[in-house]
């Protein structure tokens, strides 16, 4: 499920690093996949690099062709000037040393190339990625050492943060804007599933729990859900931000 609301950003994200026909292009946390995929139709030569196998495995089979690395975000395995293109949907969110990343994307990109990369803006905007947060909450719980720690998901949700991010790795004619659309369903148990399979800590938080609370947690859930719903369908924001900028 947050598959097919991540792909909404693809066109978005090749649109910001101008990705065409014979650009070399690197998808970096390629996943399974998708957005490597959408360069290759765009005619470009696509390089998938993700740090799980699982992951390239996943890629392979849904994309047969696609060229295919496994290696670090934070230690890239290529040269100098070796893309047009560098461009990661949500990889930002997962990266312990997002600089170090960013530096590394911007000297494997060419002269002229230009890199893009999307994160998820912060609450209220972006209800989907913290209805299991706001549902725990309600139901009295709070993160407890079950629950990984790791980096602020929403540091680079200000728009100052992600273009000093960008800028500080060397690029120029940096912008960040925000993308806003509504993700529209009516199985809340798709979505509930969708959730705790698509999220990390948010997941680890509810798993954590015994049974009588995560029956709690699904029923706080199921009221924020409702109170989203329109003509029995529910209408959940979303918003994400979409930073890039070119390498002189």
């Amino acid at each position: 499920m947050i598959g097919r609301v991540t792909q909404r950003l693809a066109g978005p994200l090749l649109d910001a690093a101008a990705v065409g026909a014979g650009s070399r292009v690197l998808d970096v946390a390629t996943g399974p996949g998708y957005l490597a995929a959408g360069a290759a139709a765009r005619g470009a030569a696509v390089t998938g690099l993700d740090i799980a196998e699982g992951m390239l495995a996943l890629a392979a089979a849904r994309h047969p062709g696609l060229r295919l690395v496994r290696g670090d975000a934070e230690k890239l395995p290529f040269d100098a000037g070796e893309f047009d293109a560098v461009v990661g949907a949500f990889v930002l969110n997962h990266l312990p040393r997002p600089e170090v990343a960013v530096a590394g994307f911007a000297r494997v990109l060419a002269h002229g190339g230009r890199a893009a990369l999307t994160v998820w803006d912060g609450p209220p905007r972006s209800r989907l990625i913290t209805l299991l947060v706001e549902a725990s909450r309600a139901a009295g719980v709070r993160p407890a050492g079950e629950v990984p720690a790791g980096p602020d998901p929403f540091r680079f949700a200000d728009n100052g943060e992600f273009g000093s991010l960008l800028t500080a790795a060397g690029l120029d004619e940096v912008a960040v804007s925000t993308l806003d659309f509504v993700h529209e369903g009516d199985d809340i148990d798709e979505l509930w599933d969708g959730l705790l399979g698509g999220s990390v800590r948010s997941a680890a938080l509810v798993e954590a729990q015994d049974a009588p609370t995560q029956a709690r947690i699904r029923e706080h859930f199921r009221l924020l859900v409702d109170e989203l719903r329109g003509d029995g369908h529910y209408r959940i924001p979303v918003a994400v931000k979409l930073g890039s900028g070119r390498k002189p």
